[in-house]
């Protein structure tokens, strides 16, 4: 059979001709120096390709060979800590090979085959082995400890399995005589294309928040594990910062970080800091926990394309083994931009703004295949995804904003202006929202007790009126407003200062425990609940202002380190302690 040729080269889309039969989504290597490709559409004896490398220099009539095949990734020890481009090569093998600069066609499996791992099994001859059994353990990292799951639906008896002992990936560490009678060899490595979801034995309901360190998050708009959140922000408005918070202080087990277009000075920045950062709740190197894919906004724009789907694929396989992933995606808008430039190229009609008619059922897919999961080997595991969107001039009408938030449950929208006036993190309370709040309310009540929703929605309240307030004091000015309402304005103001408002740099306030941000939002809200007494006893709010007190809240979060809620306590017997003597000096002086 005559072998296809290329005969139309239009920038990464590539179409080729001839009669070998390629089948849809099958990985080819187009011409002499095998440049990884993906068949995305079948016309006849035409079959037009998508490059995830660089095409320049690619000649007309070069053969493309077929493997018949879809865009898989390696799963199996050794994927922690590693640092990916979007299609799961290592970059350091990458250097290795290419030098400074990646050289086309060099296909590298995203983990070493040679490198020999400690195996632990787990299962004995003679054991009835079922798909996602876990036959063993290899301990990857510190943190870690990498689960051998059976990869194969057949059930079977095991027949075969090797003592404790080193071994590559590749060696056969057993072997199972399936139901109908073949012998299937194993091994610690498996494939898996990344367009496929991994299937689970049973969804479970989002029960159980993520909880960040962040208070506006885990208080005001909280992540279910295995839930959905995007943080679409402009330019400059700290989507990339947060990402990192939440990668360094979730308490997910394991984070994949998707540098997905970014600028590649500003993911430079994200890997050489990562390394050095150190986890909080184990005290080794956060890479011991970590997976970065690293896709440039100057790399092939297929390779973006593929890079969430690499990324998604492997927190699947993590999860399989009963941990909590969480995913981080930055940012989306350039992976649709990615797809926009390629449907472009294949002079698909376009949709609103030139994006393709098919981006929302592409977004639909990818926020999807997140969940918390019962897996078939009876552990728990979920993925969480969080998504950043970078709307052009913050504008949050544009496509991929809209399309994202009817996938989402969590909308964490950043605002220039807080942003800019160094309110970190600059989630805007009035358009955000969390969608979980109600399935999470019993876990709350339990750990915290029914006051922290009181109090919760207390907070939402006073922000809300506050709001109001605002609008009409720039009408008719503060002056005219009641004291009770002047009071609104104070209490918010300590609100956004001294709860919501956190520093990404402080030792202490980077990352707080919930028991601080619950113990804090309940003397906030106590706080404006004495205060509303003094002042309907006709108490103006100038002197209770001039007491400090809201002064003293506001310094809490840096003054009261994590874990010493005794010193809280202390903090707000204080401040009671300084409204009583208002209240009696206020009393003597009207006697």
């Amino acid at each position: 059979m005559e072998p296809k040729r290329i005969t139309q080269i239009n920038g990464p889309v590539v179409v080729a001709t001839g009669e070998e039969d390629f089948a849809m989504h099958d990985m080819v290597y187009l011409g002499e120096e095998h440049t990884l490709g993906e068949v995305i559409k079948i016309d006849g004896d035409h079959s037009v390709i998508q490059s995830y490398e660089d095409t320049a220099g690619m000649k007309l009539n070069e053969i493309v060979q077929g493997t018949h095949e879809p865009l898989s990734v390696w799963l199996g020890p050794g994927l922690i800590g590693n640092v990916f481009d979007g299609i799961e090569r290592p970059l350091a093998k990458l250097k290795e090979n290419s030098g400074p600069f990646i050289k086309r066609g060099v296909n590298l499996p995203g983990i070493d085959l040679t490198k020999k791992w400690t195996f632990k099994p787990l299962v004995k001859v003679g054991d009835e082995i079922s798909y996602h059994t876990i036959l063993g353990t290899v301990v990857e990292t510190e943190s870690i400890n990498h689960q051998i799951l059976y990869p194969h639906q057949e059930r079977g008896i095991l027949c075969e399995i090797v003592n404790q002992g080193e071994y590559t990936v590749k060696d056969i560490i057993g072997k199972v005589k399936s139901e109908t009678g073949e012998i299937i060899s194993l091994s610690m490595a498996q494939k898996w294309p990344i367009r496929k979801q991994r299937p689970f034995a049973q969804r479970l309901p989002a029960t159980i928040p993520l909880l960040t360190g962040q208070r506006v998050i885990d208080t005001l708009f909280p992540l279910a594990k295995g839930g959905t959140a995007t943080i679409p922000g402009g330019f400059g408005t700290g989507k990339t910062m947060l990402q990192h918070q939440l990668a360094k202080w979730s308490d997910a087990d394991i984070i994949i970080y998707i540098g997905c277009g970014e600028r590649g000075n500003e993911m430079t920045q994200v890997l050489e800091d990562f390394p050095q950062l150190m986890d909080p709740k184990t005290g080794r190197p956060l890479m011991d926990r970590t997976i970065l894919i690293a896709n440039t906004s100057n790399m092939p724009v297929a390779a973006r394309e593929a890079s969430i789907y690499t990324g998604i694929t492997i927190a699947e396989y993590y999860r399989d083994m009963g941990y909590q992933v969480a995913v981080m995606a930055d940012s989306t808008s350039r992976w649709a931009e990615a797809l926009r430039e390629i449907s472009g190229r294949l002079e698909e009609m376009p949709a609103e703004e030139g994006f393709p008619s098919y981006l929302p059922s592409r977004l639909s897919e990818f926020y999807g295949r997140a969940g918390r999961t019962l897996n078939y080997n009876q552990t728990e595991g979920s993925v969480t995804i969080i998504g950043a969107v970078s709307p052009q001039g913050s504008d949050f009408s544009e496509p991929v904003t809209q399309n994202t938030r009817r996938f989402v449950h969590v909308f964490w929208g950043l605002d220039r202006e807080l942003a800019y006036s160094r309110h970190y993190p600059a989630i805007n309370w009035m358009i955000s929202y969390s969608e979980y709040i109600d399935q999470l309310t019993d876990w709350y009540e339990q750990k915290e007790g029914e006051e922290f929703i009181r109090n919760r929605a207390q907070m939402i309240e006073l922000l809300n009126e506050e709001s109001e307030l605002n609008e009409i004091s720039k009408v008719v000015g503060q002056d005219v407003l009641s004291e009770d309402k002047k009071l609104v304005l104070m209490i918010c103001e300590s609100i956004k200062k001294g709860f919501l408002q956190q520093s990404a740099v402080s030792h202490i306030d980077m990352a707080v425990p919930l028991d601080k941000q619950v113990k804090m939002l309940k003397m906030i809200i106590d706080l404006y609940s004495k205060t509303l007494d003094l002042v309907q006893k006709g108490i103006p709010v100038s002197k209770i202002q001039e007491t400090g007190i809201f002064r003293e809240y506001n310094k809490i979060k840096d003054e009261v380190p994590n874990g010493n809620l005794e010193l809280l306590r202390q903090k707000e017997d204080e401040m009671e302690k300084k409204l009583k003597e208002l209240e009696r000096s206020y009393q003597d002086h009207l006697g």
